[in-house]
């Protein structure tokens, strides 16, 4: 039961985001460069993405909350995004 329940709030969260960044304009081909320890690391915005889709419930609600936060704002989600790409390089 319990999985059901994650897997429907995260089939949730993904509509979500697919939604907050299809409104936002964003295309998903623009390309992010983070440094990761191999030198430059290039990512599409649609790889980070499906990155962020595949995260725990509790890291999607922090990623929500930090996105409504920037659209508040009017902020640019893909420096957020830049920042998460960060991580993924580590």
């Amino acid at each position: 039961l319990d999985e059901t329940k994650e897997l429907n709030e995260s089939t949730s969260f993904n509509r979500w985001l697919d939604t907050y960044f299809d409104e936002k304009g964003i295309d998903r081909d623009v390309s992010i460069e983070v440094d990761g320890p191999s030198g430059k690391n290039f990512m599409n915005v649609g790889v980070i993405l499906d990155v962020i889709k595949t995260t725990t419930s509790r890291e999607q609600a922090a990623i929500k909350d930090t996105l409504v936060k920037i659209d508040f704002k009017n902020g640019d989600p893909v420096h957020y995004l830049t920042h998460l790409a960060k991580a993924i390089a580590k």
